[in-house]
């Protein structure tokens, strides 16, 4: 996909003329470039930008040519969970020979020094996002593009002390280990500030209930639709166990974990996350009509509205050009050019808080928001 950096963009955008009641003269087109940047970081949205999803990290050995190419493999690994949302992947047609060519295909690599004594060096490799995408649609996985909503987590620890919240100051290598795990698998993780407002809210006691009402609620400062509340203890044997509740933005899903190790319940409430968050916002290549898609926008009041949704749009992996059609009053009528079709580009659009939708895309074949301001 061919993407523009913001200033340029904006740069090159055609004069645009509004209903009574908006003002776009030269002025707003000069500072097209500056109204752009602003109104793309004030835009509310219920998801983040995913960093490094092309690139993978492993520990490695020594420097040899061999220990290379098997980290390359990994890091490859690594990229495809991540791009995909799921581990199925990996056992994908033409996924095995491809992660045998990792090192030739890798853009760059380079070594790096880690914080771990017993693993001290590792190797990060960088991928072309167009040869993981191309390999990915031919193998028919699906694609979760950067865009992904974030997680906020409620653990509680029955301790010797007590029931408490797992956080930094309380369970600092649990907490290590959860970012780790959730950065793999490339969904943002959020920790609640435990601060007053979070104490009056809920009480450990509270959350070692996984009460969805009392979670929710105590969320609701954080703006997120995605909660993930846990709870866990530690048994004579070493062995822990625990339950896990998902509260995502349609239902709820828990998870009860057998005696386990404690890496292995954290990697069950991560993979929770993962492969439900992937099944509903990675789509794959489908039947994307060659016209493109129709998109409606009502409410586009200004050149910093209209600027804003065509570069918000055309960030999304799956959407290669947002062409403008016809603009009349405050309507924006749009052609995207994608690699999905209306309905499942809903999913993703949506999670902008700013384009409210006005018909249900499967139903209608088009896309019709509204732009809050």
């Amino acid at each position: 996909m061919r993407r523009l950096p913001l200033l340029r963009r904006a740069a090159t955008m055609p004069p645009v003329a509004f209903s009574r009641g908006t003002l776009v003269t030269n002025l707003f087109v000069r500072a097209g470039a500056l109204l752009l940047l602003m109104a793309v970081l004030a835009a509310p949205l219920r998801a983040e930008l995913v960093k490094d999803l092309y690139s993978g990290q492993t520990p490695v050995s020594d420097r040899s040519q061999a220990e290379l190419g098997r980290a390359a493999r990994e890091a490859l690994s690594q990229v495809l969970v991540k791009v995909s949302g799921s581990t199925e992947v990996l056992g994908l047609p033409g996924i095995a020979e491809a992660l045998e060519d990792a090192l030739a295909q890798s853009r760059q690599f380079s070594y790096a020094r880690t914080d771990d004594p017993e693993q001290p060096l590792a190797a990060r490799f960088e991928f072309s996002q167009r040869w993981v995408s191309g390999l990915l649609n031919a193998a028919g996985a699906p694609l979760w593009t950067a865009n992904r909503p974030a997680v906020l987590l409620w653990l509680v620890q029955d301790t010797p002390e007590g029931r408490q919240f797992v956080n930094r100051e309380t369970a600092p290598e649990l907490v290590r280990r959860l970012e780790r795990d959730f950065e793999a698998r490339g969904v943002p993780l959020r920790f609640p500030l435990y601060d007053l407002t979070d104490a009056a809210a809920l009480s450990p006691g509270q959350a070692w209930s996984l009460n969805e009402v009392s979670l929710r609620q105590a969320s609701q400062r954080y703006r997120v639709d995605e909660i993930l509340a846990g709870r866990l203890s530690q048994l004579s044997g070493g062995l822990w166990l625990g339950d896990w509740a998902y509260l995502s933005a349609r239902e709820r899903i828990d998870r009860s974990a057998s005696p386990e190790p404690v890496d292995a319940f954290l990697d069950a409430g991560v993979a929770l996350v993962a492969e439900d968050m992937a099944a509903r916002y990675a789509v794959a290549a489908s039947g994307a009509p060659a016209s493109g898609v129709a998109m409606r926008v009502s409410n586009v009041r200004s050149y910093a509205d209209y600027a804003a949704i065509v570069s918000w749009l055309e960030g999304l992996e799956l959407i290669d050009h947002a062409n403008v059609e016809h603009i009349s009053g405050n309507r924006l009528q749009l052609r995207l050019l994608a690699q999905a079709d209306a309905s499942q580009l809903a999913s993703i659009i949506e999670l902008n808080r700013r384009l409210v939708p006005v018909t249900t895309a499967a139903v209608s074949g088009e896309l019709n928001y509204q732009w809050q301001n």
